[in-house]
């Protein structure tokens, strides 16, 4: 059965960090497939956070640039994204997609992350 669990989110103060682990069972291979973290604030559309292709290339969105670092454990079959200087404006559920070309792409359950003092 396919998956992919995200944990790690919480509630964090503004200034603060976060890492949250995409872990990829049933088929998924982090090595092969395009990896990325999405997010969805209440009320608004999801929106692609950062990704990383099968060759291991980065994209970030111009609002977590330089804060957010996406990586991957090919060992372990997990996904992180590690989130530093959090504002209140990244409280969101993030979650974790994983595809490759000619098949449909898988979605984890989402993780709760709050920003807020």
């Amino acid at each position: 059965q396919v998956r992919l669990v995200e944990s790690g989110g919480g509630l964090v103060q503004p200034g603060g960090s976060l890492r949250l682990s995409c872990a990829a069972s049933g088929g998924i291979f982090v090595s092969i497939y395009a990896m990325a973290w999405y997010r969805q604030a209440p009320g608004k559309q999801r929106e692609l956070v950062a990704d990383m292709t099968s060759g291991g290339s980065t994209t970030y969105a111009d609002s977590v640039k330089g804060r957010f670092t996406i990586s991957r454990d090919n060992a372990e079959n997990t996904v992180y994204l590690q989130m530093n200087s959090l504002k209140p404006e990244d409280t969101a559920v993030y979650y974790c997609k994983a595809g490759r070309l000619g098949s449909p792409s898988n979605w984890g359950q989402g993780t709760q992350v709050t920003v807020s003092s």
